[in-house]
């Protein structure tokens, strides 16, 4: 006992620290422990949510490229279509070459005064159909395409505020199939509600461009190109700023909706089941795109390239025929080319070049790549 007491006496501040080191070991340990499950724990939630993520991710890029495929192998081609269809169904020049045809040879036939002025409205007219055809590919081509970026952007925003276990992309109120679809379907507003306005007014632009440029005169490629070049320069400032925007797309949901219901007498009942409300907040947001300068000068740049690529074209032709001298050819042999340019430029776009040379352009895919990374959350 005594020495039990004499061993405690001797060695208790030995054991007092080998017991409070083991003590603070033992503790340590545990709380070793209970970091290390709760880290486990934490790395599992968030192999989870990666794995959610991902599902989510590829759910959407499944989703936004079935809307793209839509949009290139329905929405554009069938627009496109239509696009041709009115442009040749109000610019159509056959009338105006059938008269010329009989007079020619037939002096008596055909007044002088009056075969001059078939001659000039045919002028006219060629480059109008041109332009127009030119113009109205290249924005309906980067038209659809602002289309389907806002409804990408839209299933991303969707899927982020669904975030809490709902379905990623189904049928919900906010953003239905329905609703993509009356939204895609306003790539006809342009061949159904714009082209007759955009027609009267390119052909003001030709009027004016072409008034001082007699049928009779060499005409050059150059000449050609700088023609259409100034016909859309023109065309683009005639009335306020971005004013063209009311032939490509709708003011508003509830105005388009009433276009509708007009232009089918009520035989068609799709436009009362359209969702007014979203198709609104989607056409502001397309207007706010469409009126933007980083928009201007993509559009200033598909032209350009459109005009050069269409003039090169026609030399490449010109040269391989032999026709055309370095000075050029009498403006009136040129016209019926000239008219006929407007038929490849409103080919079926899986072949249409002039399509493909937009979407290629660096400066195009930039922008739709900015624009699907950087849309504001809200209109």
């Amino acid at each position: 006992m005594f020495s039990l007491r004499g061993f405690w006496t001797r060695h208790k501040r030995k054991v007092l620290v080998a017991a409070g080191v083991c003590g603070s070991g033992y503790l340590i340990y545990k709380l070793y422990e209970a970091q290390r499950r709760r880290l486990y724990h934490m790395e599992q939630q968030l192999q989870g949510e990666r794995e959610i993520d991902e599902i989510i991710k590829a759910q959407l890029q499944a989703h936004f490229e079935n809307i793209q495929r839509i949009s290139d192998t329905t929405t554009l081609p069938y627009a496109v279509h239509y696009l041709r269809s009115r442009i040749y169904e109000e610019l159509d020049l056959t009338h105006l070459t059938e008269k010329l045809m009989q007079g020619k040879g037939q002096s008596s036939a055909l007044p002088s005064k009056e075969k001059i002025e078939l001659w000039e409205m045919l002028k006219v007219l060629s480059f109008t159909r041109t332009a127009s055809s030119l113009w109205s590919v290249t924005m309906l081509s980067l038209y659809v395409r602002v289309q389907v970026n806002i409804l990408g952007r839209h299933l991303y925003l969707d899927a982020a505020r669904g975030s809490d276990g709902s379905p990623v992309l189904g049928e919900s109120d906010s953003f239905s199939k329905h609703g993509q679809q009356d939204f895609l379907a306003t790539a006809d507003y342009l061949s159904s509600y714009g082209i007759n306005k955009l027609i009267t007014n390119m052909q003001c632009a030709s009027t004016a461009v072409l008034k001082e440029k007699r049928l009779k005169d060499p005409f050059s490629m150059e000449q050609l190109h700088e023609t259409i070049m100034e016909i859309l320069e023109l065309f683009m400032t005639i009335g306020e700023p971005n004013y063209w925007m009311s032939y490509l797309v709708p003011e508003n949901a509830t105005a388009y909706r009433q276009l509708m219901v007009m232009s089918t007498d009520g035989s068609d009942d799709s436009s009362f089941l359209m969702d007014v409300s979203k198709l609104e907040q989607l056409i502001s947001e397309t207007r706010a795109v469409l009126s933007s300068p980083d928009f201007g000068n993509v559009v200033e740049i598909s032209l350009k390239k459109v005009v050069d690529f269409l003039v090169e074209t026609m030399s490449a032709q010109f040269g391989r025929s032999g026709s055309s001298p370095p000075s050029g050819i009498p403006l009136a042999k040129l016209l019926p080319q000239v008219a006929q340019l407007s038929l490849a430029l409103l080919e079926e776009p899986s072949s249409n070049k002039f399509i493909q040379t937009i979407q290629s352009l660096p400066e195009v895919e930039l922008f739709y790549t900015l624009l699907y990374a950087n849309m504001p959350l809200e209109p």
